[in-house]
């Protein structure tokens, strides 16, 4: 990299706060569509339309064989190679999508085959337009992250979010079915598509002239282990759905999937470390500067401790509040999955695949683990699916998943030369996790105290705008208050002793105080200088 593109280059920090801010702005858009579908369709229309969309992710992030994310490590590599990485990128995307829309075209009952459903099969042929649009779009995002031009990609990323929101929302409220909502997939597919290609254009030039075989020989012996291996990891994230839909049906799934609700946002703080991170080890590798991507990865497990400990802790209190607040009362019997589920997030700070990405071998070796996890997976879902219910379907899922990230974690650890010594590093992780606790110990008796007062305060304030008001109106109004008040709770009395016992370091507040002022003198300007206002 030359010294000019250095100094243009942004910061870690910088990049990373830009990413989060646009995955937190695009979470705020996305959350309500699963708010506003479950309430719109049956028990039955709204599994279907998790069904559809597992599909629909699923192959998105499985076929292209993890050659979007090779971009991290081509475009920050080799100035020549660039434009001939994104066409190599971009030709397996098209490629890939589609012969999966031409097999789901002329044999739809594939799907209809996979989750034992009709309805399946008639929605198989939009579901694989879909997909070949989602899968060649996707790449907006990672190449202008993987370009480090990380405003854009807070641009692309909103907007995004914003438009798919808005279309299925549409869809969904207009027409009340799952074809509605696909059909809006597919269009939102087309005007990414479309973005795409002009981004390229403008950024690498004649880029589908750059085609080199030898080149893409070479981009594939690279990619397509850890393409495997994603692929691996998808399945073993998402196969359960296939079995319990397949077992118990629509209605069933809907429940089960409920209760593995997953908050996007604790997704999109992984993301954007991961995103940052993946660039930054490649070139430290490169260096043989170890001792950086140790104290740089702990850093970043912090990081991340600080946000996903609180949650888990929190989440876990109010998981019945929680549940019936965001999905209605008919998914209580979510819950049980769903206190399962959460315990696999505290177990997300573990950070191997920026590191793993540096090293070929790793690649390899993250492989074979998934496939013998992934094997072990299928045969205890395979049993279990016929003796045991949802609850004990998702111990086996999470109970695999911790074992593999902690075995893969001790790997890459031992890669890079971590020591016993070094486990000071993680000693603000430890302090989070008590903290946490702390915090959740005063917010259990406050949640208990009120849980049971506050169906009555929202039924109170409904009813004194409205005369008559829907029992889903009400409970969602008293599960607002009840999690707001616990939060407000929780969260003063962590931040708090978060300060106290140094947790949030000097650079952090200085960061968010200067947020704070940019925040206060842009409202001081608008109240000294209001848009002057015309009469009509």
């Amino acid at each position: 990299m030359s010294e000019e593109k250095k100094r243009k280059t942004p910061s870690l920090q910088s990049q990373s706060a830009w990413l989060l801010f646009a995955k937190v702005v695009g979470f705020s858009f996305s959350f309500i569509l699963p708010l506003i579908v479950v309430r719109l369709l049956n028990q039955e229309e709204f599994g279907l339309y998790r069904q559809s969309f597992i599909v629909l992710t699923n192959a998105a992030a499985i076929l292209p064989l993890g050659f979007a994310m090779s971009a991290f490590y081509y475009l920050s590599r080799d100035e020549e190679k660039r434009a001939s990485a994104v066409f190599n990128i971009l030709l397996v995307h098209f490629v890939a999508g589609l012969l999966t829309f031409i097999a789901l075209f002329f044999f739809p009952q594939i799907l209809g085959s996979i989750f034992d459903s009709e309805q399946m099969t008639r929605l198989a042929p939009i579901i694989g337009l879909a997909v070949w649009l989602w899968l060649f779009s996707m790449f907006l995002e990672t190449v202008a992250v993987a370009n480090q031009e990380s405003k854009l990609a807070t641009l692309f990323i909103v907007f995004a979010q914003f438009s798919k929101t808005a279309l299925m929302v549409g869809a969904v409220y207009l027409f009340k079915t799952v074809e509605a909502i696909i059909y809006a997939a597919v269009i939102q597919g087309g005007i990414q598509t479309l973005i795409l290609l002009i981004y390229l254009g403008y950024r690498f030039p004649k880029f589908w002239l750059k085609f080199d075989l030898g080149f893409f020989r070479e981009h594939i012996i690279y990619a397509v282990p850890f393409g495997l291996a994603g692929i691996l990891w998808t399945a073993q994230t998402d196969i359960h759905y296939y079995f319990v839909g397949n077992r118990f049906g629509e209605a069933m799934l809907a429940i089960y999937a409920v209760g593995c609700f997953q908050l996007p946002l604790v997704t999109m703080l992984a993301e954007s470390v991961t995103s940052v991170l993946i660039p930054k080890m490649s070139e430290l590798q490169l260096g043989d500067d170890r001792r950086e991507m140790i104290r740089i990865t702990a850093r970043a497990m912090q990081k991340l401790a600080f946000f996903y400990f609180p949650i888990y802790v929190f989440l876990t209190i109010t998981a019945e509040t929680f549940i019936i607040t965001l999905f209605t009362k008919d998914y209580v019997g979510s819950v049980p999955v769903f206190m399962i589920f959460l315990i696999l997030l505290p177990f997300h700070i573990l950070l191997s695949d920026p590191i793993v990405r540096a090293y070929e071998n790793l690649g390899r070796f993250l492989l074979k683990l998934r496939l013998f996890t992934f094997v072990v997976l299928i045969i205890g879902l395979y049993l279990g699916i016929q003796y045991l219910g949802l609850e004990g379907i998702i111990a086996i899922v999470v109970g695999v998943r911790i074992a593999e990230m902690i075995f893969a974690e001790t790997v890459v650890f031992r890669k890079i030369g971590v020591k016993f010594s070094d486990i000071y590093l993680l000693k603000d992780i430890g302090k989070t996790a008590i903290l946490s606790v702390f915090a959740g110990i005063f917010t259990f008796a406050v949640y208990y105290g009120i849980r049971h007062v506050m169906p009555s305060v929202g039924e109170y304030l409904v009813k004194s705008i409205y005369s008559s008001a829907k029992d889903g109106i009400i409970d969602f109004i008293s599960g607002s208050l009840t999690l707001g008040i616990c939060f407000t709770v929780y969260t003063f009395i962590y931040l708090i002793t978060s300060n106290f016992w140094g947790v949030i370091d000097e650079n952090e507040k200085q960061t968010v105080l200067k947020l704070f002022y940019i925040l206060r003198k842009i409202f001081r300007k608008e109240i000294q200088n209001p848009s002057s206002q015309t009469s009509v």
